[in-house]
């Protein structure tokens, strides 16, 4: 992305948006409610377009391509909506099988198998009769990520995959995302507000605020930066340039500045997900790698699991190598 602008009439969503997602990683983009994070999905595949800007995907310009190429480039693409935008008269099945009857011309007896695989993946065998309104909220994502799955996309891009989720199966469709990126190696980039998620999943986290991005850059970076807004978000305090609104005004940053770099202090940062096989994904990097290599120092107590283990010492055992 490059020099991205998007507005509604006078209302500017956000602009100046520069940043790269990296290819094989898992990514994370968050920001408070209102700050455009899912228009900033739909501008990647050309649902919308930005005022001004790039969206480079291998040197081509998706705002610059008419609608056949732009046709062609979304088979790269798999999207998991917010709300699983299953079709509701369909049973389960028809609706992941959907893509590979729309967009290729593979007989029914393969299109069963991919898609049989794909709802195996995602742990919906059994539910494939099933009509949306008959399953639980859980299993309709589950069954929108079955769906965006079958063409094996190289880019996956997930609208807030934990909203309406219960803490238990947000942590079942995390483990989930680091699995389909250990066995596929697709890029996915995940649009959140979740911190729960931000923490443990991501290689790579960005900031959408005040029409902008704050930052972007991997996640050892993102949890230990001192910039307010960063620290304010992936901590959840009060204190901080975000309010109710999506800004507070002068007057009340006023009179929390002289307490704020006193309490900004990160959190300890929590271990990352693991792929269920165990060994790390491909991008997947040594904890406090990256503080490392620009000399910090994790806050007190990062990299240490519930059950006691500190990942920063044993990562050769527990990593199974």
């Amino acid at each position: 992305m490059e020099g991205l602008k998007k507005s509604f009439g006078r209302q500017i969503i956000w602009e100046d948006v520069t940043f790269t997602i990296p290819a094989g990683q898992i990514s994370a983009l968050l920001g408070p409610s209102g700050t455009g994070k899912s228009v900033f999905l739909k501008n990647l595949i050309g649902l919308l377009r930005p005022d001004r800007g790039h969206v480079w995907v291998d040197g081509v310009d998706v705002p610059e391509l008419h609608e056949r190429r732009l046709h062609d480039l979304r088979r790269r693409f798999g999207v998991l909506f917010q709300d699983g935008a299953l079709f509701g008269s369909m049973s389960v099945y028809d609706n992941v099988a959907f893509p590979l009857r729309e967009h290729t011309k593979l007989k029914e007896h393969r299109v069963r198998e991919i898609t049989m695989s794909k709802m195996e993946l995602v742990g919906l065998l059994g539910a494939e009769n099933k009509l949306p309104g008959e399953i639980s909220g859980g299993m309709r994502k589950r069954a929108g990520l079955a769906r965006a799955l079958v063409l094996d996309p190289e880019i996956l891009l997930v609208d807030e995959p934990d909203s309406g989720l219960d803490p238990v199966r947000t942590s079942y469709l995390n483990q989930l995302f680091a699995d389909i990126n250990a066995e596929t190696g697709a890029t996915i980039l995940i649009v959140t507000h979740d911190i729960g998620t931000a923490r443990v999943l991501p290689d790579n986290l960005g900031l959408l605020f005040r029409r902008g991005l704050v930052a972007f850059g991997p996640r050892e970076m993102m949890l230990t930066s001192r910039d307010p807004a960063v620290t304010q978000f992936f901590n959840a305090r009060r204190e901080g340039p975000i309010g109710m609104a999506e800004e507070k005004d002068a007057a009340a940053l006023g009179l929390e500045d002289a307490g704020w770099h006193a309490t900004a202090k990160p959190a300890p940062i929590p271990p990352q997900i693991m792929p269920s096989s165990g060994r790390p994904r491909p991008f997947q990097q040594r904890p406090g790698r990256w503080l490392q290599a620009h000399g910090l120092q994790a806050p007190p107590g990062s990299f240490i699991d519930d059950e006691g283990r500190d990942w920063l010492v044993d990562w050769d055992r527990l990593t199974r190598r």
